[in-house]
């Protein structure tokens, strides 16, 4: 994921983004740079009125229907493997993510992502893609600067475990344009704009991860 911060580049494909869901495939550029990227502003944190706790968790912190679906033991995907790792290597592993996986390559954020300190990420699961279909990923896919203010609505600048989401209730994204992120809930009845939690507080080297079962689109939530 390219420099992740675009509040820049803004919304700029508003009807495109009206993103039902982020259709599915893997067909997608697996460039890890960030050289085509627009974004030009570094990522920092985003202001929040409520403190975040340190965020980082262990697998005995892991909780949802789908955990069970990820490999055990140290197979690739599995908590074990992923927890060294950051971020974007880490969801590269699990099988939960293909789609994910694809439109960030897309976008070349892989490296972006993998770099920063601490964040959060909202990982909307494969059929959580399935809406607009393979011919609407890939085109998408091939227009990284409409692509990347979805993917960073996905994405908070600080760290939080499930506990300190639930207290702050609402978040910015790195997408500030596309409006906060609400939070509702809490433990397995949390949501995110409305979207279950599947697998949350899953840990990484520089992120928690929660799996969520729809993919989150800027300013539906203003």
């Amino acid at each position: 994921m390219r420099n992740l911060r675009i509040a820049g580049i803004g919304l700029t494909a508003a009807a495109a983004l009206t993103l039902t869901a982020c259709g599915s495939s893997g067909t997608a550029s697996s460039g890890s740079s960030s050289s085509s990227m627009a974004p030009t502003s570094s990522m920092a944190a985003p202001s929040s009125s409520a403190a975040a706790s340190d965020g980082v968790t262990t697998n005995a912190d892991v909780f949802g229907p789908a955990c069970s679906q990820l490999p055990q033991g140290s197979a690739p995907g599995s908590l074990d493997s992923m927890g060294p790792q950051p971020v974007a290597s880490a969801a590269s592993t699990n099988p939960l993510l293909t789609k994910l996986v694809a439109a960030v390559k897309a976008t070349n954020l892989v490296d972006t992502l993998n770099s920063q300190p601490a964040i959060t990420v909202f990982a909307p699961a494969d059929p959580a893609f399935a809406a607009l279909g393979d011919a609407k990923f890939k085109e998408l896919a091939g227009k990284p600067a409409e692509l990347a203010p979805i993917l960073q609505y996905h994405v908070v600048g600080k760290r939080y475990d499930s506990k300190g989401l639930a207290t702050a209730g609402s978040l910015d994204s790195l997408n500030t344009a596309g409006g906060p992120l609400k939070i509702e809930g809490s433990g397995e009845n949390m949501t995110v704009n409305g979207a279950k939690i599947l697998c949350g507080n899953i840990p990484t080297k520089n992120a928690t991860v929660f799996v969520i079962d729809k993919v989150l689109t800027p300013g539906t939530n203003k």
